[in-house]
């Protein structure tokens, strides 16, 4: 029988993170890819709308609360075999690290931000 071990740290020390939802798709200025960049910047109004600012673009969301939260786990396995007269197994835990309980969807076309338009003189 396998048996999987999932554990955590304490329901004090869990992150909480946000899953971000964006309609339509996100290519990358160079061909490296969007893996480590900075894809823009995250602000919320007074009345707490997120608006997420790319380029020279703005998004406007909406936060929506998850039915099913989602767990992120971390995979430990150890070296260590488990063995019986039938067969040997590693073992394996996971580890939970964080929780996602809420969502930010993004289904807006991207708006165009102006800040100052030069007039000639």
């Amino acid at each position: 029988m396998v048996q999987i071990v999932v554990s955590s740290a304490g329901a004090g020390d869990l992150a909480e993170w946000v899953l971000m939802e964006l309609q339509g798709e996100i290519e990358a200025r160079y061909s490296t890819g969007l893996a480590g960049n900075l894809l823009g910047d995250l602000h919320y109004t007074t009345e707490g709308v997120p608006v997420l600012i790319v380029g020279h673009q703005s998004l406007y969301g909406k936060i929506i609360h998850l039915e099913k939260p989602f767990a992120i786990l971390i995979k430990h396995t150890s070296g260590e075999q488990d063995c019986d007269e039938f067969s040997c197994e590693t073992s394996t835990r996971y580890l939970v690290t964080a929780l996602i309980k809420n969502k930010i969807l993004f289904k807006t076309s991207p708006k165009p931000i102006f800040t100052s338009i030069p007039k000639k003189v």
